[in-house]
């Protein structure tokens, strides 16, 4: 009898060995290794990066919200640019100057944060900023805006119309925006935009101001809710690679006690 009940243990060892690989290819189907999306770290995207994606689109808003309270009551924020808030003709332009230099240095910080995105899609971020930055380095003359001027201010729109495709992945474990689609709706979106701005300009439309604020507002918050998407992509990815085996899966030790025992309850009873 003794003999009968005695527990079989090459079945109890070849059961979690059996079951580990099953474990592992879950995990790599998740984040392939190759990938060019998004990276296998835990957390591909630091909170400071976050921060900077939030900070750059606060900062425009409330720069040019505070700077066009200080403006004359002839200055209408319908018509008006926000080059004109930082052009020789504003009033207190370092107020906008000094936000247009701020939001520059944050898109560049979160195009260097951004690691779980391809490197084309962070260095186009990157000149973003640097054209933020341009912008803020040649203000606008009361005459008009410069040959200079309008270059930065032509390729700011240019890249994050154009950053959205380059952001796409084609990974399983991601949402929607994140997705080809998703990416491709919003470019088309932001390529709208940037064409009625620039109908608005050539035609000086009396809205040409808030067209300019409204393209801005949009583009500029990208990057803020593609580093949030990442983040809750991660933290998906980690919570699937988990629960396996909290229900008792192939990589969980109580599972695997439990069906141990009951093999062994079983081959015990056949036996006898």
């Amino acid at each position: 009898m003794t003999q009968l009940a005695r527990p079989d243990l090459a079945r109890c060892r070849s059961g979690p060995e059996h079951a580990r690989p099953g474990h592992a290819s879950v995990t790599g189907e998740l984040l392939p290794a190759g990938h060019p999306g998004l990276v296998r770290a835990a957390r591909p995207v630091p909170g400071w990066a976050v921060g900077t994606a939030l900070l750059a689109p606060a900062v425009l808003v409330g720069g040019w919200l505070v700077a066009g309270a200080l403006q004359p009551a002839s200055y209408s924020p319908m018509r008006e640019t926000v080059s004109v808030l930082s052009g020789y003709s504003g009033t207190d332009r370092w107020v906008m100057t000094a936000a247009l230099l701020l939001v520059g240095s944050c898109q560049i910080a979160t195009g260097a944060g951004l690691t779980a995105v391809r490197v084309p899609a962070r260095v186009l971020l990157v000149l973003t900023g640097l054209s933020t930055l341009g912008i803020a380095a040649t203000p606008e003359p009361a005459t008009g805006p410069t040959a200079r001027h309008l270059a930065f201010a032509v390729s700011c729109a240019v890249t994050t119309a154009v950053w959205p495709v380059l952001v796409a992945s084609r990974a399983r474990a991601r949402p929607w925006i994140l997705s080809a689609r998703g990416c491709a709706t919003m470019t088309v979106i932001f390529a709208g935009l940037s064409c009625w701005l620039l109908v608005a300009a050539r035609e000086g439309a009396g809205d040409l101001g808030m067209v300019e604020r409204l393209t801005s507002a949009g583009q500029g918050l990208f990057p803020l809710v593609v580093a949030l998407a990442l983040r809750q992509a991660a933290r998906d990815a980690g919570a699937f690679q988990v629960s396996p085996g909290s229900r008792g899966g192939p990589g969980s030790g109580t599972g695997g006690a439990a069906s141990t025992s009951s093999s062994t309850r079983s081959g015990g009873s056949a036996r006898g």
